[in-house]
């Protein structure tokens, strides 16, 4: 997966039933072209399958999707352990994991699996930490010890893979900074968009924290998760009286995703269905078939150098 790309993945929350519909879909979405798929991880919710488990599985039945957990419940998922699971996913998969990564949200249920509770800040520090263990385990080079005030290794040797991108689900703004400071995308909270206030107020702490940290805050991919319908007929408006985005047409979707790319820097985009369940299969090859290739062309028509012969004419 390109960093330059413009990425097109979707979203599922599969539980034990939905093992056959995760395969359907996660092939299907592998033959259409799309980047990723992306699942929920709920360790405390029974029904629901492992996120990294069914991250491996799926990764061995495609050959070109790559897998991304929206977003790791980093409380439950020790990150040297983490890093160990997910470079090894890449090396056996050719590089095609994203490591999601959030500070952790449903407390309650994280306290009632025996992880000691952290308060918002401190789980902001660790989530921090965390990011810069699970990258220094990664890559090879000298054993590493890290004392951090939440994590700590002694002499443990990295693995010789390099580390995924790290996405995270970042909200307020000790989490967005650390996001500038040390993560490679941001995946705005409560499906906000480039139009939304939320992406408005949120994106400068990126990258202001970002130049603070010697870094280009353009490293910084902003990948959209977003519920929406795709419909054979243009709706009248493709977006609630709130502004939140509702869907349309192919050709609807093509015009505003296009427009997030050029005008307000989108990377890519993760397609939910509204109602908060898998997208389904029809839905996925119109994604798939459709809009991603048209917005991509686009884009990339858009990215071309002007010529003198073209601007002749």
């Amino acid at each position: 997966m390109s960093a330059s790309r413009v990425v097109f993945g979707f979203g599922t929350h599969p539980g034990i039933d939905d093992i056959p519909e995760l395969l359907r879909l996660t092939e299907q979405a592998d033959r259409d072209g799309l980047d990723l798929f992306t699942l929920s991880d709920h360790p405390y919710i029974g029904v629901r399958l492992d996120a990294y488990a069914a991250l491996g599985f799926v990764l061995g039945r495609t050959r070109h999707l790559a897998g991304f957990a929206n977003v790791t419940n980093l409380p439950t998922r020790p990150p040297a352990m983490l890093a160990r699971t997910v470079t090894s996913l890449s090396a056996m998969s050719g590089g095609r994991i994203v490591l999601g990564m959030g500070a952790g949200g449903l407390w309650d249920r994280i306290a009632d699996m025996g992880v000691p509770r952290l308060s918002p800040g401190a789980a902001v520090d660790a989530f921090e930490e965390a990011i810069v263990l699970v990258k220094l385990l990664s890559g090879g080079g000298p054993a590493v010890t890290f004392e951090g005030a939440h994590y700590q290794v002694r002499q443990i040797e990295p693995a010789p893979v390099a580390a995924p991108p790290v996405w995270t689900g970042s909200v307020g703004p000790k989490s967005l900074a650390a996001t500038g400071r040390v993560a490679d995308g941001w995946i705005p909270g409560h499906a906000a968009d480039w139009l939304s206030e939320r992406y408005r107020s949120s994106r400068p702490v990126i990258d202001e924290a970002a130049a603070a940290a010697g870094r280009d805050p353009a490293e910084v991919r902003t990948i959209f998760n977003l519920p929406g319908r795709i419909t054979d007929r243009p709706l009248p408006a493709t977006r609630d009286a709130e502004g939140r985005w509702l869907g349309g047409s192919v050709g609807q979707w093509v015009e505003e995703l296009t427009s997030a790319v050029l005008e307000h820097g989108a990377s890519g985009f993760t397609l939910f269905s509204p109602s908060h369940g898998s997208v389904d299969a029809t839905t996925l090859a119109r994604w798939g078939q459709e809009v991603a290739p048209a917005v991509r062309e686009a884009v990339a028509k858009e990215a071309q150098p002007v010529t003198p012969d073209d601007s002749s004419r």
